[in-house]
């Protein structure tokens, strides 16, 4: 098995969800599913423990019936801080990203269980997130627009193109692909989004996240 594998674990409850996404992510090249349970108490012994490998991603959805996915988050975060999170709801709870411990805000993508349903949408937040790009719900970035008077909302209609590209995982190469513009051109986008968005280099927490979480939090549904 190569070295540079994505090593997930996965944390569901329903056993047919659990089965399908255990199932799509080792048809991935690059990922390697350590393990698939259903409880928090399992999820403990098998990615918390010191006696197990450390994982790279947990899979973890929010509502399990022995706690939640989330303060599992925080415990596998403070216990192996290089391991990421992507959380999975059958709600729109994305906003809870905002709301996340300092300590532990990096590192954390979101999907919907409604709206993610493609394949290629699940391998692609656990790859991007496993290489420090935050995703959000791409579904619920597109049926969302900036709150009148936000920073967001300040943005030119290019940059809030890259934002979004931005926000749900895409590379500087994917974005520039996506908006048929150079890589420089991407980058010197973000580096004024940067600026925009107030947001200055911070040792403690990647900038890419920043920005996405800007974007969620002045943003709402496009029936707001």
């Amino acid at each position: 098995m190569s070295r540079e594998a994505i090593r997930v674990g996965i944390l569901e409850d329903q056993p047919l969800f659990r089965d399908m996404l255990s199932a799509t992510l080792r048809e991935a090249p690059d990922i390697v599913v350590v393990e698939a349970v259903g409880t928090v108490a399992e999820a403990t012994r098998a990615f918390i423990t010191p006696q197990v490998p450390t994982i790279d991603l947990a899979l973890l959805d929010i509502e399990v019936p022995d706690g939640n996915g989330i303060s599992f988050g925080v415990r596998l975060r403070r216990t192996h801080p290089a391991s990421k999170v992507v959380l999975l709801s059958a709600h729109n709870m994305m906003d809870l990203l905002i709301d996340l411990p300092g300590d532990v805000g990096d590192g954390w993508s979101y999907l919907s269980k409604t709206s993610s349903t493609s394949a290629s949408t699940l391998v692609h937040a656990v790859s991007s997130t496993a290489r420090g790009r935050p995703v959000l719900d791409p579904a619920l970035v597109d049926a969302s627009r900036p709150r009148p008077g936000t920073a967001v909302a300040s943005l030119t209609d290019r940059q809030y193109q890259v934002l979004r590209l931005l926000a749900v995982g895409l590379s500087n190469p994917g974005i520039g692909e996506r908006l048929g513009i150079t890589e420089k051109s991407v980058q010197n986008h973000i580096n004024s989004i940067y600026g925009t968005l107030g947001i200055e280099p911070d040792p403690a927490l990647n900038p890419r996240v920043r920005a996405a979480l800007a974007l969620l939090q002045d943003s709402g549904p496009l029936d707001q």
